[in-house]
């Protein structure tokens, strides 16, 4: 079964983009790649911001931190042959503690795991290592939603005390003091640097989930009251019996750090909290592999790493949220208790079937979904860390993945270091007893899926820097009638019917949305690892194996949790037809306004495996049932988990490879096809024979049997070493060299200059930006009350020129708001990148102080009149005039002084108001000086008139009372 059918399972060496990001260890991929992650969380006061600055402040920037100009020099491959720039890749186990000394003692050439925070920032000093970075992690806390029993009671099965969760969680000091600012504040699966946060941004500010410790305390105290519970010395009771939470907590990163700060905060709400500390395997199977019901844990701090980046998602958000995929609380597992929300499933499905009728809808859909996750509150997310990955100065050919950094699917295909044919990688661990080869139901972890990557070839990928699907090894041709028509699907089209167990024409009157056409023909032109060739019956294998697991009643009793959660996506595949022994026509309900996730979607196989691998292990698992392909099915029946790099289970694989060929049998009913003309047979006992005796050989050389068809070969596989080797396959029809897979670093958005300068209320408000970046650039924007976290304003900024942008607002507007601190949220984007660049910039409300002269008019006509009447006085009344004006002026130049002392400490905008009510005192005591000495009776000689002076004081006490009395909630 290949492994794109498991659509609740997903899988980082799968070959559906889709499906693209796994959980570090749960042995459960997921069925979406979510694209890479890390915002600027960077909160910058009004005024213009220097471009130096904007350039250096962002950490979603730093992209590579070390590199001299020549880094960025045109990559020259040390060959030009088929396959890899190096000839050996060894995958060696090394302590994250003592990581950055085997790096600097060229004990390895990079590292996959990330670096502590302390480790990665003494590195940035060396001059031997580049150190890359990548959001290519995120770490959650999952709850356990399930009742308890009679007589006891479970806090998270009360939707209120799981919301009050969010609360408790201070992810600003997550990531400023435990990440130490390398990683970002997360609220919801989508964070700032993802495409989809464009979609959501709005949706997570009206969520309100601040910290508010308090506000939670509060509403864990409502919920626990209104449930029965007892405070009974700081400690909630029930039934006489303290409430006991079990905390799984992880510890071999930062997320030990993380443990205790939640920990910390649940005893603050008087939670007692049994810790238990576990490392990555246990962990697992403590949390991912037993009952929710059986109360073995309540919270679990998550950890997810990245495959690629993915410009829409619609993979992730059903794993992270709806329950129907399988990767929620119950995990689909038969017999156990499971997390249900049909609201939830229903906008899941269609989002993930393409049940829209264009992009607005789509995000409409995606909107909804992330409002009902965050009210849920079972999977709450803390933050995206932004992971350091070191690599040796010489080394050269590094394609930076905006999600995977170096770690992702192009680096080490064009990697090498100048005078070496080898490169060595270091990880956390090789091999854990998680760790399960499997393409079925395994890879489900980080440290399998790091290896396999290079193992094989997908047939589409998201691109590292657009984060949409694209051809790697197919080529194919989409057609649709989307969203709203429909094509007829021919009636010889074929589907397998699990029922008669062999391949029917689906009949007239069939329609599909969406027809793509697969050219295989980069796989078929090379052979698998073990020399056998790729073939159209690899392909139909693949498309038999996935639906009869699904649809057969046996094989679905015995792998549920697979079965189950591949149904939704099999029911919208309508039909297929063999065109040629190149290409194959698949016919699928499925539309996407962007096309390249229809020939992702619809793809029939990502040919990971040959045919008669995946038909020694069905006979394995359905027909010996010595083996099973999930977690949950070999623990249901007590059998392995088949892993093909452990000895035990690659000979029981083995032996059902020798009956096979001892028998000389093939599934006939699989590779037999009906035609008009009658049926043709895709291959024959004999080429089955050969293939099984060409994987029998393999073993005996190899010890496993992990046979693919990309860059390199496994060749040995130690456990107890926690070593892998990995030779350079170099068929001479393999289609490609390093250089053709050399991708480079990307350009990324930055702000370049911003003019933000106070708004004054009543009147007419700009702000203009300019950006540097690929592509068509564009900004969207979010105008926030601080004190309530009100959205005031939000859009699209004016594009006045490509680069340069207004966020504009009007009189009427500016007149609505109160004085006080607004906060602009900025996120640009470009149709290049799969990466937002957001920016938050303090912008300060005020008075308009706007100037009035009745008495400067009032003495002006005073002066007239007195003239007129005194023409006998009027050189020696002017003498005197000048000689008070010129005392009246010196005596207001030092009061100005004294006055500009006096206030040098208070904001811009109360030190220019007070300039220019210096600047009418000097006008007005000349004017009084002149009148005076005329005898005229005005006005005594002041700064502002009393009714502007009476109206500020008053403007400031308002002021002082609403920071004072305004608060959220």
């Amino acid at each position: 079964m290949s492994r794109q059918w498991q659509t609740g399972r997903g899988c980082t060496g799968c070959q559906t983009p889709q499906r693209g990001r796994w959980q570090e260890g749960t042995g459960r991929p997921l069925a979406a790649g979510v694209g890479e992650r890390i915002c600027n969380m960077n909160t910058t006061r009004s005024t213009k911001i220097p471009a130096w600055l904007l350039k250096v402040l962002p950490i979603s920037l730093a992209i590579i931190i070390g590199l001299s100009s020549s880094a960025l020099a045109q990559y020259s491959p040390p060959h030009e042959e088929p396959g890899p720039a190096v000839e050996r890749l060894y995958f060696k186990a090394f302590n994250v503690d003592r990581a950055p000394l085997d790096l600097e003692a060229g004990e390895m050439d990079l590292y996959y795991f990330n670096l502590k925070i302390a480790a990665a920032r003494e590195l940035r000093d060396s001059e031997g290592i580049q150190l890359y970075e990548a959001p290519a992690s995120t770490i959650s806390l999952i709850l356990n939603p399930a009742p308890a029993p009679e007589g006891r009671l479970n806090p998270f099965s009360i939707k209120e005390v799981r919301q009050a969760m969010q609360r408790l969680i201070d992810r600003e000091f997550v990531t400023r003091e435990i990440y130490q600012g390398q990683a970002a504040p997360m609220y919801t699966n989508v964070a700032s640097t993802d495409y989809d946060y464009l979609t959501v941004f709005d949706v997570i500010q009206q969520a309100d989930l601040d910290y508010d410790p308090e506000y939670g305390r509060q509403l864990i105290a409502d919920a626990m009251t209104e449930a029965g519970a007892e405070l009974v010395d700081d400690v909630w009771h029930f039934n006489e019996q303290p409430v006991r939470l079990k905390f799984i907590m992880r510890v071999e990163d930062e997320r030990r750090d993380v443990g205790d700060l939640i920990r910390s905060a649940l005893q603050d709400a008087g939670f007692a909290v049994a810790s238990n500390r576990q490392t990555f395997a246990p962990a697992i199977q403590t949390v991912y592999a037993t009952d929710p019901a059986q109360f073995e844990w309540h919270l679990y701090t998550e950890g997810w790493g990245r495959g690629s980046p993915n410009r829409y998602d619609f993979g992730g958000i059903n794993s992270f949220y709806a329950p129907w995929l399988g990767n929620m609380p119950g995990w689909k597992e038969v017999g156990f208790w499971h997390y249900e929300n049909e609201e939830l499933d229903d906008l899941g499905e269609r989002l993930f079937k393409g049940e829209f009728a264009d992009q607005a809808e789509r995000d409409d859909m995606y909107r909804e979904m992330t409002r009902i996750g965050l009210d849920e509150s079972v999977r709450i997310w803390i933050a995206t860390v932004m992971n350091a990955f070191p690599v040796q100065a010489g080394i050269e050919g590094i394609t930076q993945d905006l999600a995977a950094g170096p770690r992702g699917l192009w680096s080490l295909r064009s990697a090498y270091k100048a005078g070496s044919d080898e490169l060595t990688v270091g990880h956390l661990w090789v091999w854990t007893e998680r760790t399960t080869w499997n393409p079925v139901g395994g890879f489900g972890d980080v440290y399998s899926s790091d290896i396999w990557r290079h193992l094989q070839d997908p047939a589409i990928w998201n691109d590292p820097f657009t984060g949409i699907p694209a051809p790697f090894r197919i080529d194919y041709e989409v057609e649709t009638a989307g969203p709203d028509g429909t094509m007829d699907v021919p009636a010889d089209a074929i589907m397998w019917n699990a029922q008669r167990g062999r391949w029917s024409n689906v009949g007239e009157e069939v329609t599909a949305t969406s027809k793509v056409v697969y050219d295989y023909s980069k796989f078929f032109q090379a052979p698998w690892h073990h020399g056998q060739p790729i073939s159209m019956a690899d392909v139909l294998y693949s498309i038999y194996q996935g639906f009869d697991l699904s649809y057969n009643p046996d094989k679905a009793k015995i792998e549920t949790v697979i079965a189950t959660t591949a149904r939704p996506f099999l029911e919208t595949i309508k039909g297929y037809r063999v065109l040629d022994e190149n290409r194959i026509e698949a016919y699928v309900d499925f539309w996407h306004f962007e096309q390249n996730y229809i020939a992702s979607y619809g793809v029939p196989s990502g040919l990971s495996t040959p045919w008669e691998m995946l038909y020694a292990m069905d006979e394995l698992v359905f027909g010996q049932r010595r083996a099973a392909f999930s977690d949950t099915a070999a623990a249901r029946y007590n059998v392995p988990w088949i892993s093909l790099v452990l000895d035990r289970d690659a000979r029981l694989v083995r032996k059902a490879m020798l009956d096979l060929r001892r028998a000389e049998t093939i599934p006939t009913d699989v590779f037999t096809l009906p035609t008009a003309d009658g049926e043709i047979v895709l291959t024959s006992s004999e080429e089955g024979v050969e293939r099984y005796t060409a994987v029998l050989d393999w073993f005996d050389e190899k010890g496993h049997m992990v046979i693919s068809n990309g860059p390199f070969t496994l060749e040995r596989y130690d456990p107890p070493a926690q070593f892998a080797e990995l030779a350079a396959f170099r068929d001479e029809n393999y289609p490609f060299t390093a250089s053709d897979l050399y991708r480079g670093l990307p350009d990324l958005i930055e702000y370049t200059e911003i003019e933000a300068p106070p708004i004054e209320l009543g009147a007419d408000y700009e702000v203009t930006l300019t950006l540097d970046g690929p592509g068509n650039l564009s900004l969207r924007y979010l105008l926030i009350d601080t004190a309530t976290g009100e959205i005031i304003q939000q859009g699209d900024a004016d594009t006045l020129d490509p680069n340069w942008f207004a966020i504009r607002m009007t009189a009427e507007t500016t007149d609505e708001l109160d004085l006080g601190i607004y906060e602009l949220v900025l996120v640009a984007y470009s149709d290049e990148l799969a990466r937002m660049a957001e920016r938050r910039i303090e912008l300060e409300a005020d008075i308009a102080i706007i100037e009035e002269e009745p008495a400067a008019e009032e003495s002006e006509s005073s002066e007239t009149e007195e003239a007129s009447s005194s023409d006998s006085d009027e050189a020696s009344s002017e003498a005197a005039a000048d000689e008070e004006e010129s005392e009246s002026e010196t005596a207001a130049e030092t009061e100005a002084e004294t006055d500009t002392a006096e206030t040098d400490t208070e904001s811009d905008t109360e030190t220019a108001s007070e300039s220019d009510t210096e600047a009418e005192s000097e006008s007005t005591a000349s004017e009084s000086a002149e009148a005076e000495s005329a005898g005229a009776e005005t006005e005594p000689a002041a700064g502002l008139p009393v009714n502007v002076v009476v109206g500020a004081v008053v403007a400031i006490i308002i002021f002082g009372g609403i920071l004072l009395m305004r608060r959220r909630r």
